[in-house]
């Protein structure tokens, strides 16, 4: 799986964040997406109906990758696993989230935000992590600067990656993809203007090919 998903963010490195409280809403959320050219998607645990959501998504699109965000804990990964989630991804790092993700044979990006937390990351043989917050914790410079001693690590920036900054980050050889909520804005979702959601994937990917 972990090679699958790779070779998915190689064709299209960004990861965008869904985040629903209405199963219905969140597949025709990713449906725009999907329809925009993007291959993965990540469905963040922010909601009360968020694994219903996931499990939703993972039914009606089950040659995409869909994983799960903001898993906190070991019974939050257990729970969206069990929903269908093909990777997991975390704001920081925790021995139980990564240890349940490898139970399973999953891929794991847990969240790190200093020198410290990727050494941690990376002594638990941990070789991909999410930069989060990336704006806020030093942007494209900490990231070149943590990459270039851990020589070995891939990263996938989150949190304050937008259409603008979008090819700082995915020009540093070791970011692998760029996560995002600029893709869905919440006011394009409460119109129901999917139509939207789809052009900014279309738009988003689009920058990412003229730079190539």
């Amino acid at each position: 799986m972990t090679e699958k998903l790779f070779t998915r963010l190689s064709e299209a490195p960004i990861v965008p964040l869904v985040q629903s409280n209405d199963p219905e809403e969140a597949v025709a959320v990713s449906k725009a997406l999907l329809g925009g050219g993007l291959q993965v998607l990540e469905v963040v645990l922010r909601t009360e109906a968020a694994f219903d959501c996931l499990n939703a998504i993972t039914n009606a699109f089950p040659k995409a990758l869909v994983g799960a965000g903001t898993v906190l804990s070991a019974k939050h990964a257990e729970q969206a696993i069990e929903a269908g989630a093909k990777f997991i991804v975390s704001p920081g790092l925790n021995e139980g989230v990564v240890a349940m993700a490898k139970k399973h044979d999953l891929p794991i990006l847990p969240g790190i935000a200093t020198a410290t937390e990727l050494q941690t990351a990376w002594n638990m043989g941990l070789r991909t992590v999410k930069f989060f917050p990336a704006g806020l914790a030093g942007g494209p410079k900490m990231l070149k600067a943590l990459s270039s001693v851990f020589r070995d690590v891939r990263f996938m920036p989150t949190g304050g990656v937008n259409a603008e900054n979008l090819m700082d980050y995915l020009d540093i050889p070791a970011v692998v993809a760029c996560g995002g909520s600029w893709l869905t804005p919440m006011e394009a979702i409460q119109k129901r203007d999917f139509q939207a959601i789809e052009e900014l994937s279309r738009q988003a990917l689009n920058i990412q090919n003229r730079e190539k």
